[in-house]
């Protein structure tokens, strides 16, 4: 097959029953069909093989994290195309059709995701990618119809094919050969942000990321660490801080990790004053210090990222910031942002 659609598994066993019905019955003439398993504890494994003994399963040896595990499950996989697809995910008739066709035209596109609405709300958004990402001069991320907590209703605003700067890890298609151009996704970040990472190398080596709204999924969210758990919390701040120190050029590195100290701050107090979360508070203050402990782990990563990047803008990554876009200005809505030509920004 030209596409495998590989699965990431662990104690995930009730959102394979209810999900991957559809994935095999809306796929099975584009593509293989493979679950890894992340040395999972509960049934997941006997169920496959009780209910779906014609899928192949990659069983790993213990649990890698989403990163390191769809690393270790694509190192056994050689197809042209890989989707890596959340077991939360509940895909449509021929939607696929969309995504390999546009791969197969545009061949400067490395990587590319559907629409994902809400399982729970299918009129709305997913909070994890909507119709495509994009990131601020800050290293905050935000989709066409996401920003912040804010999510749009789908009202087909968002229905062109558009050049993003990064695509969900919920549901992505990418070349093989560019994911093991760029050593893969980072398994040391084990959850959260790498995705963002992952696209951010591909587009400084002079690749093209895009959302393709033609073909849609839906995306129920949260299925791992829900969204108030601190330790997402911890791994949001501390990644999103790796990726920054890994890819921002030189000359921006210094002011962006110097406001960003004053952000993070100022996030962590609101959460305990405003918010009065403490947990959330001690994640912060956590990531913070967990960043500074191991940046040395990846000053070789910058260095080899730097010294053989192609591309020396990339306008996704939007200069202006979206906090004071959203909070100072009341943009809730992707399309009510400003164009470069008019920001009033800090």
């Amino acid at each position: 097959m030209k596409i495998s659609i590989v699965i990431l598994n662990w104690n995930g066993q009730k959102m394979l029953e209810r999900f991957l019905p559809s994935v095999i019955e809306f796929s099975k003439d584009d593509a293989e069909v493979i679950v890894a398993d992340n040395a999972s504890t509960d049934q997941s494994m006997k169920m496959l093989k009780d209910r779906f003994p014609n899928i192949r399963t990659i069983q790993l040896d213990r649990n890698y994290g989403f990163a390191e595990g769809y690393n270790q499950a694509l190192a056994k996989v050689d197809s042209e195309y890989c989707m890596l697809l959340n077991s939360d995910v509940e895909v449509t008739p021929h939607w696929l059709k969309p995504l390999q066709e546009f791969m197969d035209n545009h061949h400067e596109c490395a990587a590319c995701q559907p629409k994902l609405l809400s399982e729970r709300d299918k009129t709305s958004f997913e909070y994890a990618g909507a119709c495509g990402g994009f990131i601020d001069k800050y290293g905050y991320p935000f989709c066409r119809g996401r920003i912040f907590d804010f999510v749009e209703k789908d009202n087909g605003q968002y229905d062109s094919i558009s050049e993003i700067f990064w695509a969900t890890g919920a549901c992505l298609l990418i070349r093989k050969k560019d994911f093991d151009a760029v050593g893969g996704l980072d398994g040391r970040f084990f959850a959260h942000n790498e995705e963002i990472d992952l696209c951010w190398r591909l587009r400084l080596i002079g690749r093209k990321i895009f959302c393709i709204p033609a073909s849609y999924v839906y995306h129920v969210g949260g299925g791992t660490l829900p969204k108030e758990n601190p330790m997402k919390t911890f791994l949001n701040f501390r990644n999103n801080l790796t990726m920054l120190y890994k890819n921002l050029d030189q000359k921006d590195l210094k002011k962006v990790m110097t406001v960003r100290l004053f952000l993070d701050y100022i996030a962590a107090i609101q959460t305990l004053v405003v918010n009065r979360n403490v947990s959330d508070f001690k994640a912060i203050i956590r990531a913070r210090r967990a960043f500074c402990k191991w940046k040395k782990q990846f000053k070789e990563d910058r260095v080899h990222i730097q010294n053989t990047k192609t591309s020396q803008t990339i306008k996704q990554i939007k200069q202006y910031s979206i906090l004071w876009q959203y909070y100072a200005f009341k943009r809730r809505r992707y399309a009510e942002l400003p164009d470069m030509k008019n920001v009033r920004n800090f």
